[in-house]
């Protein structure tokens, strides 16, 4: 994403931001979405991603828009989704599975993981 548009929808009380660069091609907050349940927005997605229902999500999303997904490893990771000792990161899956779907964004106050919509 070069030049970023934010746009904010007002959801329970909370501020929401959409990103887009190209106006066809909009990101949802996630963070922002997990700061309402704690403060500590990446745990909350964390453990969000462990769970093999997202994990099954993910996929399926990768699988219908991103023909440079890889399907080996989304296999792998849910056939371990939802255990104990299963953990994932945003950037792990991205960078695991090339995964276009979520995008995590540096910024100076915060780190913004973003969905696409």
């Amino acid at each position: 994403m070069s030049k970023i548009v934010k746009e904010l929808i007002h959801a329970n009380g909370i501020d929401i931001g959409i990103y887009t660069e190209d106006f066809q091609n909009e990101y949802i907050s996630l963070t922002d979405i997990a700061r309402y349940k704690s403060d500590n927005p990446t745990a909350v997605i964390q453990n969000w991603m462990r769970n093999r229902d997202v994990i099954e999500f993910l996929g399926l999303w990768e699988t219908l828009h991103n023909c440079n997904f890889k399907p080996l490893e989304f296999e792998g990771f849910k056939t371990h989704a939802g255990a104990n000792a299963f953990t994932m990161s945003p950037k792990k899956w991205i960078e695991s599975t090339g995964a276009i779907g979520i995008v995590v964004r540096r910024a100076v106050m915060a780190e913004p993981m973003l969905i696409r919509t």
